[in-house]
């Protein structure tokens, strides 16, 4: 059985700023730099869609490599990049590191991107 996770659509409130709303300082356009970043990259793009795509928005690193076609140490640094950047959460569980999407976050860059 595959269930699916929707998101609330974000409010207002969810983000301080909005892309059209009022200029960012300097704190505010490296934080959401580093998460676009993270997320400009097409392998990363698709390890969260891979993730949110997956039962129970989680997915262990082991079903992460075949899908995207590379080798385990490369799927892990884009893993981590992804963490680092609060995109994803990981959970270790016995050898395996299991990664779900951290959905505070991406709330935040819709209501960042979205037009005020």
């Amino acid at each position: 059985m595959t269930t699916e996770q929707t998101l609330p659509a974000p409010t207002s409130a969810a983000c301080c700023t909005t892309l059209t709303g009022e200029p960012l300082d300097e704190d505010q356009a490296r934080d959401f730099a580093r998460i676009l970043k993270a997320l400009a990259d097409p392998t990363r793009l698709r390890l969260v869609s891979l993730v949110a795509a997956h039962e129970d928005n989680e997915a262990c690193a082991c079903d992460l490599i075949d899908p995207v076609g590379l080798g385990q140490p490369t799927v892990s640094h884009h893993l981590k990049i992804l963490v680092d950047a609060g995109v994803l959460h990981r959970e270790k569980r016995g050898i395996w590191s299991y990664y779900s999407l951290a959905g505070q976050t991406l709330e935040r860059i819709a209501a960042f991107l979205s037009p005020t």
